[in-house]
């Protein structure tokens, strides 16, 4: 049932359950960032699932989640996004980047306590040699009270015609917590 409705928001149409096969999971340690390798060029789109908190609690308000392809740290990246916080809801965007910028996506709340964050990102055309990548995605977190929630689409781009073969996702202020999990599917066409 999840890869169904993971699938119609993936594409816009719904998704056969077995459109999604798991790739590799990776559960975090507190580690910085974590990268996904080796990725096999057999799939239409990649999809990344997350569930994880920081590791830094002397930090305060909600932080993001970086994403770069194949090691390239050039300014060869944009970021979009919009995102909403109790009443208010903002938006921004950057280009010549060095990374992705998943809104949203980590938190620490006012008083230094990380909570519990979630994401969704899906990867276009991963696979092509011929088309720059695009990246979207749906992230958010919720500290329980009403002091900080967030949520947030983003969307980006690596301006790149190489495949993606790994994906390396970057905590905003610290590490990924332990217990931390990641899991790469690849769609089917």
């Amino acid at each position: 049932m999840l890869n169904t409705v993971l699938g119609s928001l993936s594409s816009g149409v719904a998704a056969s359950t077995s459109s999604y096969e798991s790739i590799a999971t990776i559960t975090g340690s507190d580690q910085a960032e974590i990268t996904f390798s080796s990725i096999p060029n057999t799939y239409t789109h990649l999809q990344i699932r997350g569930i994880y908190k920081d590791t830094n609690t002397a930090a305060s308000g909600n932080g993001s989640m970086y994403i770069r392809f194949n090691g390239d740290t050039g300014a060869n990246y944009s970021s979009h996004g919009v995102f909403g916080s109790g009443g208010t809801a903002s938006a921004e965007s950057g280009v010549s980047g060095s990374q992705i910028k998943i809104i949203g996506a980590a938190l620490r709340t006012n008083s230094g306590n990380p909570f519990v964050a979630a994401s969704i990102i899906d990867f276009q055309n991963y696979a092509s040699t011929t088309n720059n990548k695009t990246v979207r995605a749906i992230a958010g977190c919720d500290d329980n009270s009403a002091n900080i929630t967030v949520i947030a689409l983003s969307s980006g781009a690596w301006y790149s015609t190489s495949a993606i073969t790994s994906i390396t996702l970057r905590n905003y202020v610290a590490g990924f917590g332990t217990n931390s999990t990641f899991a790469l599917y690849g769609i089917k066409g």
